[in-house]
């Protein structure tokens, strides 16, 4: 990685550049710099100090404070801080990067608050288009909209009759599409679900407009695909606004196999200021098998699974039914023999997965299957299968039966959440899941007092993606306006240390990287985030409010708030 900025203007006090240090003359063997003059939390515990010098390799040589010697050694750069507060690097442990730049380059529906602002937006897209051309958005969510339902075809035929309109549900798993878009697609009232989806049905089993999950691939097909270029520019523009946001790495989710080249030319281009774990679609195993297509920043070892759904569109795989739909307990989107086939694949392959299950049937599958896997490895004697090393993943452990919460640290699995989906999922959780299952919905301490690893993230382009946002849910556990409920087990709230371990040391475990990140500590790389205030203390409301101040990867300032 190479990423070009320039100097933050008011913050260098001296020279330029990073390096080594005689332990004997104090004196810089090659250049040096040197942050100071703020806050510096290590990520160990509340533990500061009071400055960090940063080796031109992009590694960190000292957290001592800097000697009269490198004060006035000329090769040596002084930044200040001017009392911001820097961390360890935050890390979003679940995210789509390409879905962030096609959010910002495409018809974004995030924010929208009726049907009715949602038909209006749409009656202004379809202005002066040809017919038949498609119209495409992604970002709604019916949580609190007046209506009390998802938007349906009808909303949608009274403003494009003409033009087929597709528009996917915040969570990727539920679309809308509109009239045209169904006969488009060639999809009628008579048209069999698919194993994985689900076309909705009114009560006369006329379809309704919305389709889930492996459905929804039906009318996606109208949608063109993108080309190189507009593949290249959404990496680009997503990825310049996460480091703006703070971010120095994201866990890249469901990558297409197609672009491991392209993020390889981009990271070697300078054009990628963000740490990568990707972990590609299932097509991507010979990828993360070989290791193909690697830099310094980037990692291509994990593939992304799927065992069901998500909640709010109630694809979610649960042991019991739907609390506000007895007829349907969501849909299975993989059966435990294949899970079970490429668990094995992967063991051969040193491949982590990373699998997605946010019920607690999905949940459950995984942690059967696993010790299915497990038990025979051992029985067979095969001394090559070693399954504690894996640090495979369940995406989203969102639900889980109240048995299994102590199996997914015993297991040796990483349980992979968003907090943001907590505070998100208040609003309409309890209708799907009913009282009785909350204990074992997003329980974040539950699952650290047995010992599980749990690494933060945000699902963006699902939800908004900041690292603000995300350590406000973990540790308030309450909307954005500040409600809850004492259903919402306010008590698996975390503490700001545990919130700070879910951004810091537990994605750098997650990643097989803990010797060199998450942490700030001499031979670490240097991979800082910076706010304009102390997360660490200041009144949890008030975490909401911080800016990030700059953002730094492997040594480079690769966001600066004052340019």
């Amino acid at each position: 990685m190479r990423w070009i900025l320039a100097a933050t203007a008011g913050l260098i006090m001296a020279g330029c550049g990073a390096g080594n240090q005689d332990a004997a003359t104090d004196e810089p063997t090659g250049p040096q710099t040197i942050y100071t003059g703020g806050t510096i939390y290590t990520g160990i515990g509340r533990n500061t100090v009071e400055a960090v010098t940063v080796d031109a390799a992009g590694r960190i040589v000292s957290t001592d404070a800097p000697t009269e010697a490198q004060l006035g050694n000329e090769s040596v750069t002084l930044i200040d801080l001017q009392g911001a507060v820097m961390f360890p690097g935050f890390v979003d442990g679940h995210a789509h990067l390409l879905g962030i730049g096609e959010r910002e380059l495409t018809l974004n529906l995030e924010g929208t608050a009726s049907i009715v602002e949602l038909v209006t937006r749409i009656e202004s897209e379809v202005q002066g288009l040809p017919a038949g051309q498609v119209v495409y958005g992604r970002g709604w969510i019916e949580t609190g909209w007046p209506e009390g339902r998802m938007p349906l075809a009808s909303d949608l035929d009274a403003v494009s009759p003409d033009n087929p309109v597709i528009l996917t549900r915040a969570d990727g798993h539920a679309l809308v599409a509109n009239s045209a878009a169904f006969a488009a697609a060639g999809i009628t009232d008579e048209t069999p679900d698919v194993d994985g989806g689900k076309i909705e049905r009114d009560e006369t089993g006329k379809a309704t407009g919305i389709l889930i999950d492996n459905s929804m691939g039906q009318v996606l097909q109208l949608v063109s695909a993108p080309t190189p270029e507009e593949i290249t520019r959404a990496y680009v523009v997503g990825s310049a606004a996460y480091s703006a946001r703070g971010w120095t790495g994201v866990h890249n989710m469901s990558v297409n196999p197609r672009d491991a080249a392209i993020l390889e030319r981009l990271d070697l281009e300078g054009r990628m200021p963000l740490r990568l774990h990707n972990a590609y679609d299932q097509a991507g195993f010979e990828i993360a098998e070989t290791r193909a297509h690697e830099t310094d920043t980037i990692t291509n070892r994990s593939i992304k699974l799927y065992m069901d759904g998500a909640l709010g569109s109630r694809g979610a795989l649960l042991i019991e039914p739907y609390s506000d739909r007895p007829n349907t307990r969501g849909l299975s989107l993989m059966e435990a023999d294949l899970l079970g086939e490429l668990m094995r694949r992967a063991e051969a392959g040193n491949v982590q997965l990373a699998i997605h299950a946010i019920g607690d049937l999905a949940n459950r599958l995984i942690l059967d299957q696993y010790w299915i896997e497990q038990t025979a490895a051992e029985e067979a004697g095969d001394a090559t299968a070693n399954f504690a090393d894996n640090r495979w993943r369940i995406e989203h452990t969102q639900i889980l039966h109240p048995d299994d919460i102590e199996r997914v640290g015993g297991l040796g699995l990483i349980a992979s959440m968003q907090p943001s989906h907590a505070i998100g999922d208040l609003k309409f959780a309890p209708d799907r899941l009913g009282p009785n299952r909350l204990y074992g919905a997003y329980a974040w301490q539950s699952l650290l007092a047995t010992g599980a690893i749990i690494v933060g993230g945000s699902d963006a382009p699902v939800e908004v993606g900041t690292p603000q946002i995300e350590f406000y849910a973990a540790v308030a556990r309450k909307d954005l306006e500040g409600f809850s409920t004492d259903e919402w087990y306010p008590s698996e709230a975390l503490s700001r240390e545990q919130a700070l371990t879910l951004f810091t040391s537990a994605p750098a475990y997650a990643a097989f990287m803990e010797d060199d990140l998450g942490t700030i500590e001499a031979g670490k790389l240097a991979d800082f985030t910076v706010f304009d205030r102390d997360l660490m203390t200041i009144p949890e409301a008030e975490i909401l409010a911080a800016k990030t101040v700059m953002t730094v990867v492997h040594g480079e300032i690769v966001h600066s708030a004052a340019e």
